[in-house]
């Protein structure tokens, strides 16, 4: 055993710490995802030519716990009207006193093009605690298999990140696609903690060469042929992955005609208008008494009434509640509220996990109202 792998630690229950979410829950204070406070900007870090990484500190200074792979929700006033925008945490949980987002400048993208263009160390911004599913923690699989495209990366980075923090020598697999080679967010950082883990497998994909006309990777897209050559047991991996719409979709059903078990694969996108269908509206019979059910807010005692057609969230907003949201289709859990008292019929999309349930919460933007409620807001 050479020196580099004599550094890791291999018994078990070290080894399943990653894929462990009470990890997380230790060492830092919760940060409900329903809850806003103000982070102050520490450092910017140029990734590629248009990918930047802002690193902040919470206004407290204490550090935050969450899960590698998990988002949070940033807002900002921009021309007068308040924008909400979710970026995955790119930095590791194992890091807890600094925040990072990794941002792409995106060709009208508001939230992206303000972030490049007006933040800067000791900028501040409001922001949510950390939401969402996608994580290393679903899985206790002892093979992975991480599948990114663009800036779909930074979920699996933070993974990535954490797992050489506890000094872990997992069997990972990090499969990256990008336009060229000057495109690939991360491409020396990756390279490096490969040198450390000695499991940790790298392989790029780029459409083209750009500039770089020494490259030696592979080019073109990713097919089922090329993902068989690098990793002849992909069949056995738990597979993580994130990025555009049709990236994902094109990886689906590669992953599908190698005959990948559906149950093994995990994905995130924040494209939510292209991943899911919107919720179907709940039809009213003509003529009938329209019902009303009253709804009251726990913490500011405000009430106000809503149809049972309407989602919980939607009739908050029209009634000026601030609710923090985003996707608005039950996938990124940014509404997750208690429901105190009274009963909703929720239709999601996997942004709430079954534990929040038993505890009461639900999703606000899909859930109607079965009854009058009592909301912790």
């Amino acid at each position: 055993m050479n020196a580099v792998k004599k550094m890791f630690i291999r018994a078990p229950e070290v080894l399943d710490r990653l894929t462990n979410a009470r990890t997380w829950e230790s060492g830092a204070r919760h940060w409900p995802s329903s809850e806003q406070q103000t982070l102050t900007c520490c450092r910017i870090v140029d990734e590629t030519h248009d990918v930047k990484s802002f690193e902040f500190r919470t206004e407290d200074g204490l550090p935050v716990r969450f899960e590698p792979g998990q988002f949070m929700t940033v807002s900002a006033n921009l021309q007068g009207q308040s924008v909400e925008r979710c970026y995955t945490i790119s930095s590791p949980p194992t890091r807890p006193y600094l925040l990072s987002i990794t941002v792409k400048r995106v060709p009208g993208g508001v939230m992206s093009n303000w972030l490049h263009d007006n933040m800067k160390p000791g900028s501040q911004l409001r922001a949510y605690g950390p939401s969402g599913t996608f994580t290393s923690t679903v899985s206790a699989a002892p093979k992975s298999l991480y599948l990114s495209a663009g800036s779909g990366v930074t979920p699996l980075m933070s993974m990535t990140r954490a797992s050489i923090d506890l000094g872990l020598d997992r069997d990972i697999a990090f499969v990256h696609s990008a336009r060229t080679p000057a495109d690939i967010v991360f491409r020396a950082e990756l390279q490096r903690l490969a040198k450390l883990s000695p499991q940790l497998k790298l392989f790029f994909v780029c459409e083209g060469i750009g500039e770089e006309s020494d490259w030696a990777g592979a080019t073109g897209r990713l097919s089922l042929q090329q993902l068989s050559e690098w990793l002849p047991d992909f069949k056995e991996r738990e597979v993580f992955t994130c990025g555009p719409a049709g990236y994902m979709s094109a990886v689906r059903q590669l992953l599908h005609e190698g005959g990948h078990d559906p149950d093994r694969y995990h994905q995130e996108s924040f494209t939510f208008a292209e991943t899911v269908a919107a919720p179907e509206p709940v039809q009213e019979e003509r003529g009938a008494a329209q019902e009303v059910f009253t709804v009251k807010l726990s913490r500011s005692s405000r009430t106000f009434t809503m149809s049972p057609s309407e989602t919980v969230l939607a009739a908050a907003k029209k009634n000026g509640v601030p609710i923090p949201s985003s996707c608005s289709q039950g996938v990124c859990g940014t509404c997750k509220t208690r429901v105190l008292d009274g009963t909703v019929d929720m239709k999601h999309n996997g942004g709430i996990r079954e534990r929040e349930v038993q505890k009461g919460f639900r999703l606000l933007c899909c859930s109607r109202p079965t009854s009058d409620l009592v909301l912790e807001l």
